[in-house]
């Protein structure tokens, strides 16, 4: 019960200055408000955001209930979490995230909030490949590098029905 309600402390700061905070900063510095009808943009903005949420709190969830830690780097998990999101994709958590932004910036018609989603990407991508991948080939050895042969880093992997992988037996 303590680390879901340190993974909901963690998320919940997270998420409140990356995705909420700063995103309002800018869409204030740059004069965006609210728009005043709700068309397309904004149905398929709130669609996409809210679809990158739902898959952001999957991830904190399974961080939390599997890997029996926290998304904080100062906090990690202490098993390897490799089902949920993490079955196709090893880090579906900034995916989430940057969806969500992407569905704000949508929403919002904001390049300047499209400009923030980049450079949320860029750090994210440079953050993986610096730290979090080599913290954890150190923590999870060989089960990290045969997680990273399955699963790709960004882009899922799906198999189709006639090309499931075959076992042979021993």
């Amino acid at each position: 019960m303590f680390v879901l309600i340190r993974t909901l402390t963690y998320a919940s700061a997270f998420i409140g200055f990356v995705l909420i905070f700063l995103p309002a900063r800018i869409l204030s510095w740059s004069g965006m408000v609210r728009p005043s009808a709700f068309e397309a943009p904004q149905i398929l903005g709130a669609v996409i955001g809210c679809a990158g949420a739902a898959v952001a709190l999957w991830c904190v969830f399974t961080f939390a209930l599997i890997g029996k830690g926290t998304p904080a780097p100062f906090d990690p998990p202490r098993r390897l979490v490799v089902r949920g999101p993490y079955r196709y994709v090893r880090n579906p958590m900034y995916i989430g995230a940057a969806l969500a932004l992407a569905g704000a910036a949508l929403f919002y018609q904001s390049l300047p909030l499209l400009g923030y989603v980049v450079l949320f990407l860029l750090v994210t991508h440079l953050f993986v490949l610096t730290y979090e991948e080599p913290t954890l080939r150190r923590s999870f050895g060989p089960e990290y590098e045969a997680y990273c042969r399955r699963v790709r880093r960004w882009w899922p992997r799906f198999e189709s029905a006639g090309r499931a992988r075959h076992v042979s037996a021993p």
